[in-house]
C-alpha cells in the first residue's frame, strides 16, 4: 500500500502523461508496493480533478472481461474506469489520432440506463430492468504506460486505459434482442480484422454492468439513470492509425463507424 502523498504524485504523473501524450514507464515496476486499492484511489484522484475542472461524467466502462486478459495482467476479475463527455466522438467527425499515445479500438454492446442501479447487491435482472437501450459502440482504448506494458494496477490507475468512444445511431430495448447472441464483424479500411459475439463478455454483457455496479460501491460510485456503460469488448482490440476507417456491424443491433485523421 502506498501513502496518500505518493498516490497524489502518481496521479499527477498520469495526468501529465495524458495531457502531453508522453507515456511513462510501468507504475508496477516503479512502485512495487502499488496494490489494487491504491490504483483505484489514484484513478479517483484524476476523476476528481476532471470534475473540479468542469468535466461532465458520461458513464463508466468495464475492462479485462476475458479470463485470458485477466491472467495476462495478474487480476482475478475485470476492472473499471470513468467515461467523460469530452471523450465522446461523433460518427461524422474524424478522430485526431495525435490526441492519443497508442490507440486501439474494439467493439462493444453499450448500455444506456433508464434507472438507477443498486450497488453491492446488483444482479443481472436489475440491469435488464434498468436498461433503457443497448447501442452499437466502438471504444478507443489508450495507455499512458509506455508500449502497453501494463499489469492490472497499471491500467486501473490509468482509468482502465480509457481514451474515447463512439455510439452508433441504433437504440434497441434489451427485451427486443438476445444479449448473449449478438455477432460482431469489425473491419478496417474495408478488410475484416476481428469477429466476436456478445457472450464473450462474461456470458452476457449485462453481467459486466452488474459487476461494475457491485464493485464501484466500495469506492462511493453508483450507476445512475442516464449513464452510459461500456461492458467490455466482444473481440480483440485492433491498432488504429491516421487514415484508418473502422466499421462495426452488430447482428440485430446496427452499425457504428470511426474514421481517423
Amino acid at each position: 500500500m502506498l501513502s496518500t502523498d505518493l498516490r497524489v504524485v502518481i496521479a499527477e504523473r498520469l495526468r501529465l502523461a495524458e495531457a502531453g501524450r508522453g507515456p511513462i514507464a510501468p507504475l508496477s515496476v516503479q512502485y512495487p508496493d502499488l496494490d489494487e486499492n491504491d490504483a483505484y484511489e489514484i484513478q479517483l484522484l484524476n476523476v476528481g480533478r476532471r470534475l473540479d475542472a468542469g468535466g461532465k461524467l458520461f458513464g463508466h466502462k468495464v475492462g479485462l472481461t476475458s479470463l485470458a486478459m485477466q491472467e495476462m495482467v495478474g487480476l482475478d476479475e475485470p476492472d473499471y474506469g470513468h467515461l467523460f463527455a469530452d471523450m465522446a466522438s461523433a460518427e461524422e467527425v474524424p478522430v485526431d489520432v495525435t490526441r492519443f499515445c497508442s490507440p486501439k479500438v474494439e467493439v462493444e454492446v453499450g448500455f444506456i440506463l433508464g434507472a438507477d442501479l443498486p450497488g453491492a447487491e446488483c444482479t443481472l435482472e436489475d440491469v435488464l430492468a434498468a436498461t433503457e437501450y443497448v447501442v452499437p459502440s466502438i471504444e478507443l482504448i489508450d495507455s499512458r504506460i509506455a508500449d502497453w506494458m501494463i499489469n492490472g494496477c497499471d491500467t486501473i490507475a490509468d482509468n482502465a486505459s480509457c481514451g474515447s468512444f463512439m455510439l452508433g445511431a441504433a437504440r434497441v430495448a434489451p427485451a427486443d434482442i438476445d444479449l448473449t447472441a449478438i455477432d460482431t464483424v469489425f473491419s478496417r479500411n474495408g478488410t475484416e480484422v476481428a469477429w466476436g459475439r456478445s457472450d464473450a463478455v462474461l456470458g452476457n454483457p449485462a453481467n459486466a454492468v452488474a459487476w461494475i455496479a457491485r464493485k464501484m460501491e466500495a469506492y462511493g460510485v453508483r450507476l445512475k439513470a442516464g449513464d452510459f456503460v461500456l461492458p467490455g469488448a466482444c473481440s480483440r482490440a485492433v491498432d488504429a492509425s491516421a487514415g484508418d476507417y473502422f466499421h462495426a456491424d452488430f447482428s440485430g443491433l446496427g452499425t457504428v463507424s470511426m474514421q481517423f485523421k
